[in-house]
């Protein structure tokens, strides 16, 4: 067995000290953010703004600020279908989030993605993908690359506690602790696979405890805390960097709305959804942040109507943008491997590598 921390439900709120207060103050600007946003796609979803599926995390952004804020800028992050909010906590500007769920050339993906396949390669956010399970096996290959390379990165890959129940689990575990990948498995335990509940699809409900068996070490987090969420993450993904240990983060949390915009809720009572309401991630944080001096009252309602004017720009920036134009339809399906810019390392300003860089270090390890 692993040393894994004790149940987030036992650990007390506040247990942990707060960071600095700017940092303190960027989390909960960022969770704000975040909910904003997500409110407000619904709303553009309900008016027919936004086309196919749409996936909200509004009560699980303490789990993803939380997370992200553990990584490093050159680290890897690889999230599932409910992305809006990994891409804005990886920072892609709210304005081309938007733009992408209209499905608009300004968006991230200039409108190619939509909800449920956001990515921002600057950024290391590799996705962003619809099918359940399907990013695990290809956050090992990420890591991998990482490792064959002898880069100093860890991907951090983030699915459902429903995905922890597709094979691909299993295997790619499996081969992570086989290998030594740097990489953090974290299942966002959000309560229910769809709309079956955690003890109706999971024999064994403490799903930290599921890596055991192919050697990879397990920790849990109160995914509601955002400081206890950066503190375990951290330390898994020290771990997974230091000591190439692949380690899974269960992430306790909830999701105050239905699996899609589509959800008829018939799952869940209302009592249930309040009960979990009262512990809601960014009015804890803010009370927090109050009762330590943190953040002023009136710098509490600052930090909700930036959110909200931030959001409404990114609205107007959306609908301004224009759709893709029709003989646009087979760009970016198919590029020659000489056309592909900074294919490893995105970002020279931040890494300081190059494509060039890669294939020569890559060439002088086969030598």
């Amino acid at each position: 067995m692993s040393d894994h921390l004790a149940p987030a439900v036992e650990r007390e709120p506040g247990e942990r000290p707060l960071p600095d207060p700017a940092t303190a103050r960027e989390w909960l600007e960022t969770m704000t953010l975040i909910r904003r946003f997500e409110e407000r796609a619904g709303e553009m979803y309900a008016k027919a703004k936004v086309g196919g599926f749409l996936h909200l995390a509004i009560g699980e952004e303490a789990t993803i600020v939380g997370s992200v804020r553990a990584l490093r800028d050159t680290d890897y992050l690889i999230s599932t279908y409910r992305s809006h909010g990994h891409a804005l906590a990886r920072g892609t500007p709210p304005n081309a989030v938007m733009a992408e769920l209209f499905g608009r050339v300004d968006g991230c993906c200039h409108g190619r993605g939509g909800s449920m396949h956001m990515f921002d390669l600057q950024r290391r956010f590799l996705g962003g993908y619809g099918i359940v399970g399907g990013n695990l096996p290809l956050a090992a290959g990420i890591a991998m690359a990482s490792d064959q390379l002898g880069r100093d990165e860890v991907t951090l890959c983030q699915f459902g506690d429903g995905a922890a129940n597709q094979g691909t689990f299993g295997e790619t575990l499996n081969l992570a602790a086989l290998w030594r990948l740097p990489v953090v498995f974290m299942v966002t335990n959000n309560q229910f696979g769809m709309g079956t509940s955690l003890e109706r699809h999971s024999a064994v409900t403490d799903l930290f405890l599921r890596g055991e068996g192919y050697g990879v070490p397990g920790m849990r987090c109160d995914g509601m805390d955002v400081v206890d969420t950066q503190a375990v993450t951290a330390e898994a993904l020290r771990r997974a960097r230091e000591e190439r240990q692949p380690v899974l983060v269960e992430a306790i949390t909830y999701r105050f709305r239905g699996h899609s915009m589509a959800d008829p809720e018939e799952y869940r009572t209302r009592e249930q959804v309040e009960e979990w309401r009262r512990r809601d991630p960014i009015a804890s944080f803010g009370r927090r942040l109050g009762a330590e001096g943190v953040l002023r009252e009136d710098e509490l309602a600052d930090v909700d109507r930036a959110a909200v004017e931030r959001v409404d720009a990114a609205v107007v920036f959306a609908d301004a943008s224009p759709f893709p134009p029709p003989e646009s339809l087979y760009d970016d399906v198919y590029v020659l491997g000489d056309q592909v810019q900074g294919w490893y390392s995105v970002d020279e300003r931040s890494a300081g590598v190059h494509r060039g860089e890669d294939e020569r270090e890559l060439a002088q390890r086969e030598d």
